[in-house]
Parts: C-alpha cells; structure tokens; sequence
C-alpha cells in the first residue's frame, strides 16, 4: 500500500547533479511536488552536468550498487512502491542490478509501473560507452512497461535513420516495450518539435514551437512527469499534453530569464497546473496509411 495511505511511492535511479536540474535532481523534485514519496538512488555523482564543462565522475563500485538495490529489494516498506524510473546509468552493470529490483517490486506489487529513459545519447550519436547503451537495450528495456528515448536514441537501438513520423511510429511498435513516448519526434507545425506517444493502437503528437539552446533535463522531467500523471489515472492523451506544456513552460520561463539549469524550483506551479499551449493530435495509425 502507499506510504501513509497517500500516493504511491517511486523509486528514481539516475545521476545525481551537486548543482542543476538533471537526472535524479529534476525527476525527483516535479514526483516530490507532485505527492510522490520518492527513494532516490544515484548511478553516478557530479559536481554539474559535464556540458557545462570537465566534472568529477564518483561511480559506485558495481558490487556495492548490487547490494544497495538488493537491500532495497527486501526492505519492508517495498510494497509502498508503485513504479520505478530509471534514467542514466553509471556502468553496464548497473543494468542488471535494476532489472532485479524491477522484478522484486513487481512480485510485490505486480501492476507497478517500470519506466525506462535509455540516456545514451543524441543528434552527435553515442554519449555513453557502447556496453552501456546495450546493457539498457537488452536488459531494462524487455522489462518496461513504458520508455521515453528521444528520436536519435530511437534510431541506435534500431539501428536504422528515423526522419519522419512514419518511421518513428514504426520503429516505437517494432520496439520494445508496448508503450514509448519518443522525443524529439518531428513535427507538423513549421518551426516546431513533438513529443510522440505510440501504443500498439495509437499515436498522439504533442507539438510546441523550437526553443534554441535549451537547458539539458528536459527528457528527465518529461519521464517523470509523463509517470506521475499516468499514476495519478490520467488517460495516455492527456498525460501527454499536460507533460508537454509543463515541460514548455519551464523551458520558456527558463530560458526568458537567461538560465543556464532549468529552473523547475522557481516554477514549480507549472508542473501541476501548466498554462502554455500545446498542439495535441492523434495519429490512430501511421499517417501514410490513412486515407488522403
């Protein structure tokens, strides 16, 4: 049951920023305010995210991340948890460590939700070591109930250039899991970008004008904002809606004010009761079989 006969607890797995909105600093924060008691656990710890420049790497030594997530696995609070998001990985190892707590959560607790963000890479290719994305591919992604890589991420784990909507819908149904919202996915509206969420029966668009040089944490808010909606009951559509405008907003609101971290503190409001504007629109199948 959740703690306190409140909402359900998540657990977070991804980096951990000292200073930022990034990995486990932006994800627990918005499922913090959003109700969620969160048991947050780091993969790797940074001084600041390494775009901003050379950053200290402090990775657990793998033997100590498989006993920390096993004494997770046998606490006696694990059935508070309803749904576990993993994001950026440290080392390949670490995959297998959480695939075993997803397991033990999902023994307990077996409609609990699993969220996988794959952060391995973006439009360079590759940020990660190569062992790494595969352990993410072949380990955490079988066992997702939903993943939300972004469209250059898509295309390694396929293997193949995803440069229309048609692809990208294809590729998310050829993918594992049954449940992917794709980032970065291309847009209709002209000067736009799109968040794509695709079932094994639908596809949504949710679209918003191009905001250059965006903060980084963009895919780590939108994975765990995406999670809290869908655990709050909200329907597949909607969850995609409101995630994208609270995700524009902050970015818009950010990027006014000349920030260089996403500023989810200082807008917290938005993450709840967002008010940018944001096109909606449902794909039932791929577009090229519709009718013209």
């Amino acid at each position: 049951m959740a703690q306190n006969g409140g909402r359900d607890a998540v657990i977070v797995i991804s980096s951990h920023v000292a200073r930022g909105s990034v990995g486990n600093r932006a994800a627990v924060f918005a499922l913090e305010t959003l109700g969620h008691p969160v048991w947050a656990v780091p993969t790797v710890t940074l001084p600041w995210h390494p775009g901003h420049g050379p950053a200290t790497r402090i990775v657990p030594e793998d033997d100590a991340f498989a006993s920390l997530l096993k004494d997770l696995e046998n606490a006696p609070w694990i059935g508070e948890v309803g749904a576990v998001l993993s994001g950026y990985l440290g080392s390949p190892a670490q995959a297998a460590a959480v695939r075993s707590l997803v397991a033990a959560v999902k023994a307990r607790r077996p409609a609990a939700r699993f969220v996988c963000d794959p952060v391995i890479g973006d439009t360079g290719g590759l940020y990660v070591a190569e062992s790494l994305a595969e352990a993410i591919r072949d380990q955490l992604l079988p066992v997702a109930d939903i993943a939300t890589p972004n469209r250059y991420e898509l295309e390694w784990l396929l293997g193949r250039s995803l440069d229309s909507r048609d692809a990208v819908i294809d590729a998310a149904r050829d993918a594992a899991p049954n449940t992917m919202l794709v980032t970065s996915a291309p847009a209709m509206m002209a000067g736009g970008t799109a968040n794509l969420l695709v079932t094994a029966d639908n596809a949504w668009l949710a679209e918003h004008r191009v905001i250059e040089r965006p903060p980084n944490g963009l895919g780590d808010l939108t994975a765990a904002l995406l999670l809290a909606r869908l655990l709050a009951g909200d329907k597949e559509d909607k969850a995609l809606k409101s995630t994208t405008a609270s995700v524009f907003e902050i970015l818009a609101r950010t990027v006014g004010r000349g920030g260089d971290e996403l500023q989810i503190e200082t807008d917290a409001a938005s993450l709840s009761h967002p008010m940018a504007m944001v096109q909606l629109r449902h794909l039932r199948e791929p577009e090229r079989d519709r009718p013209a």
